[in-house]
């Protein structure tokens, strides 16, 4: 379990599966016309993959600039994230 950690793979593992939310909730979409939209559900993902994505260089040492460079990329998905549901929030007033 340790190696699990230590290797970064528990992140490529939770990474697969938040593909396969992704796909699942898409198709759901798409059917049924109702959940969350493709833009907003693909931002608010980046959002996570990339925390995920600066964990993973973290527990396989990499160089700080790439957990910096993961963290910055999260950050901005999630503003993105929140500009998008602000601007559907005043719209719905």
């Amino acid at each position: 379990m340790s190696e699990l950690f230590a290797s970064g793979r528990v992140v490529d593992l939770v990474l697969a599966l938040m593909v396969l939310e992704a796909l699942a909730l898409a198709l759901y979409w798409r059917l049924r016309r109702c959940g969350i939209a493709g833009i907003d559900l693909a931002v608010s993902l980046l959002a996570g993959a990339a925390l995920l994505l600066a964990l993973r260089a973290a527990l396989t040492g990499a160089a700080w600039p790439w957990v910096a460079v993961w963290l910055a990329a999260a950050l901005a998905a999630h503003v993105a994230d929140l500009a998008r549901r602000w601007r559907t929030a005043d719209r719905a007033r």
